[in-house]
């Protein structure tokens, strides 16, 4: 796996990866710095994000202090072994090649049984993520998003930030994609709408179905399987805990409703694992 190791700043304060690091790692943050400008219109700067959210959950680096949320210790009474691998390194200016790169580094990590945490980048970052987890089956992908991202195509690109959920729905491993926050205009006009819903796999949750009908009753309607897999983009989140994303639309999903059904689906079925990003500002 490609790794920069000399992070000044690791998630949550985490040791970082090294040539130590065993291999019955329980669970590995990976950034990714870099992913898919579309070549044309307005690029975005999510370099930055990466270095940004390490630094934000540093707020929870005293694993061993009590944590009201969680009625008890972060990582519970079981030793619970977490490491920085630090940033996939872009090696070339091809996309591809480090799209590849991600997939291969994720699919590593779940070959010796760690969860990966990927922390990005844009939204794009969860198509080659996805890619890795070929040999699951029934995998059922929930979304927290202010936006479909079924566009099949934008200025030429088929895996960018518009189109993750509809690649993810083409994968034949993926059992189901939840979609849950949708809220506002985005990206999708009629024909994403339609073929979302005419997919088979899509169920849309919108965000004003969620404050409605609370997390509980969302959280039944998300199928019963093994193994789930969490996509959040940081736009899904309300912009009074988000605000410094590309779109920030006020109604969306809260801290409390995020925390919950996080915690939901953990109850549910085995978090296989997730990612987080957004284009920033």
């Amino acid at each position: 796996m490609t790794h920069h190791a000399s992070l000044p700043t690791t998630f949550a304060g985490f040791p970082a990866y090294d040539d130590q690091t065993p291999d019955e790692t329980h669970i590995a943050v990976i950034g990714v710095p870099y992913l898919s400008p579309y070549p044309l219109g307005k690029s975005y700067d999510s370099q930055n994000a990466v270095s940004t959210i390490r630094q934000a959950f540093l707020t929870y680096k005293k694993t061993d202090h009590f944590d009201f949320d969680f009625g008890g210790n972060l990582l519970g009474e079981t030793p619970v072994r977490c490491v920085d691998y630090g940033n996939i390194v872009r090696e070339s200016e091809s996309f591809h090649e480090y799209s590849y790169s991600i997939t291969r580094a994720v699919r590593e990590l779940l070959a010796q049984g760690t969860i990966p945490i990927v922390i990005g980048g844009d939204h794009g970052t969860t198509i080659p993520v996805l890619k890795a987890y070929d040999a699951f089956e029934n995998l059922c992908v929930v979304q927290i998003d202010a936006h479909l991202d079924w566009v099949d195509e934008r200025d030429g690109v088929g895996e960018g930030f518009s189109s993750p959920m509809r690649r993810a729905a083409e994968m034949p491993w993926v059992s189901s994609v939840i979609q849950i926050g949708l809220r506002g205009q985005g990206s999708a006009c009629q024909k994403e709408v339609d073929d979302a819903a005419a997919c088979g796999k899509s169920l849309l949750i919108r965000a004003e179905e969620l404050h409605e009908q609370g997390v509980d009753e969302v959280l039944k309607r998300i199928p019963d399987v093994r193994n789930y897999y969490l996509t959040a983009d940081a736009d899904g989140l309300d912009p009074s805990i988000a605000p410094g994303v590309a779109y920030p639309t006020p109604g969306d999903v809260t801290y409390y409703q995020l925390f919950n059904l996080m915690r939901g689906l953990g109850g549910k079925g085995a978090p296989m694992g997730m990612d987080f990003g957004n284009k920033c500002q």
